[in-house]
């Protein structure tokens, strides 16, 4: 892994930090050391040193996102440039309304997203295919040999945002798995049983019980990645697995905030996303996990735009929109943890490993620059809030990468 480096420079700036509410407190920073750029002078060294407070940079790797939803027409039109400033490739959700069941379809939404990049972009999309009782291993097949689909999404049907129309029996999907097998195509879990009887707060350990961890031993060649893992039980399975066949991705929602962030000086709908925020130690078990540099874990931010409108109403939608902010934060997470070294295998090296595909060449620059949230994002149809919407963030991310 190439470590992060660290400029210095004279100017100076204030940072603030509002984000002192008790349930987004990470644990005391560790002394991390940096790799001296090699375009620092000595002299430069020099006169920073004697600076009230040094601006820092570091150059990584450039990011994917392996975890993310789009959206269509004016939404995808008005999210997409966030998306495609900062990160090389991103795997797209399908759980769009009908959901991307074929490959045929698949092709059609890339080519969609294809046209609402910005001119120039590298942006490059790796589509899914939303997984059904009906889905045939024929369909596996056709997905493989398109080049253009690259995962299956297992959504239980009821479970989340556009879930409707997923498994209902896993038992009716297992020839569809055997054939993911033989074309080494992962399969993506929303990690959650739907059973009523179940609380909301105990759904992932459940289907980790019941599902997850007989489907492993039943297929234990079966690439599986657990999207957006919320609790020490998903942890403590991901460690028991055999590497490279079991991953997670973890958002920063879930590396930064817990339960109290849903209620917090009234309801915040804002915050609300599912599989939903848990208890303060199922956070820190996920920041341990993420920040101890294990190879399990990878970007995955889950950002999922939604009108504000229909975030705010009396039945509210479930989701974060982390696009614009998820590098600023995950680059917080990591330093207050005192683990900047290990944020670019996170961020650029884990996802494209476990995928077998190559790591971006290209880099990107994130300064210690203090910025600003907008409080909402607009578009042709009305406004979206962006998580920490009003804080002022201290990692800037470039719109440039460097080659």
């Amino acid at each position: 892994m190439q470590a992060a480096s660290t400029t210095t420079t004279v100017r100076t700036h204030t940072h603030t930090n509002p984000l002192s509410a008790s349930f987004l407190q990470l644990p005391p920073p560790r002394r991390v050391s940096f790799h001296a750029s090699p375009r620092l002078s000595l002299r430069a060294t020099a006169m920073a040193a004697t600076s009230q407070q040094q601006e820092e940079q570091l150059i990584i790797t450039r990011p994917d996102d392996w975890h993310l939803h789009v959206r269509e027409g004016s939404v995808l039109e008005a999210v997409l440039p966030h998306s495609a400033r900062h990160f090389g490739r991103a795997i797209i959700m399908p759980n769009l309304k009908p959901p991307v069941t074929t490959t045929a379809r698949a092709l059609e939404y890339r080519e969609e997203i294809m046209k609402a990049l910005p001119p120039g972009s590298s942006f490059e999309p790796l589509m899914t295919l939303y997984l059904t009782d009906n889905t045939s291993p024929e369909e596996i097949k056709l997905g493989r040999k398109s080049g253009v689909v690259f995962a299956v999404k297992l959504y239980p049907a009821g479970a989340t945002t556009n879930s409707q129309d997923g498994v209902t029996d896993i038992g009716k999907c297992m020839p569809v798995f055997e054939e993911m097998v033989r074309q080494e195509m992962p399969l993506l879990v929303h990690g959650e049983v739907t059973d009523p009887h179940v609380d909301t707060f105990d759904r992932e350990k459940v289907f980790i019980d019941r599902i997850l961890a007989p489907l492993v031993q039943k297929l234990p060649q079966l690439k599986i990645v657990m999207e957006h893992i919320t609790t020490m039980d998903a942890v403590n399975f991901i460690e028991s697995c055999e590497e490279g066949h079991v991953a997670a991705t973890v958002t920063p929602q879930h590396l930064l905030l817990n339960r109290n962030a849903l209620f917090q000086g009234g309801l915040q709908p804002h915050n609300y996303c599912l599989p939903v925020l848990k208890r303060e130690t199922h956070r820190q078990a996920i920041l341990s996990a993420v920040t101890s540099g294990s190879k399990r874990y990878f970007l995955g931010t889950d950002s999922a735009p939604h009108d504000k409108r229909n975030k705010e109403r009396y039945c509210g939608c479930a989701g974060i929109y982390s696009a614009p902010v998820a590098l600023s934060l995950y680059a917080k997470v990591f330093e207050e943890a005192g683990a900047l070294d290990k944020l670019e295998a996170f961020t650029s090296f884990n996802g494209p490993d476990f995928y077998g595909l190559p790591r971006n060449t290209s880099k990107i620059v994130l300064k210690k620059s203090a910025w600003k949230v907008p409080a909402t994002y607009t578009y042709s149809s009305g406004e979206i809030v962006p998580m920490f919407t009003g804080c002022t963030l201290k990692w800037l991310p470039s719109d440039q990468t460097e080659e």
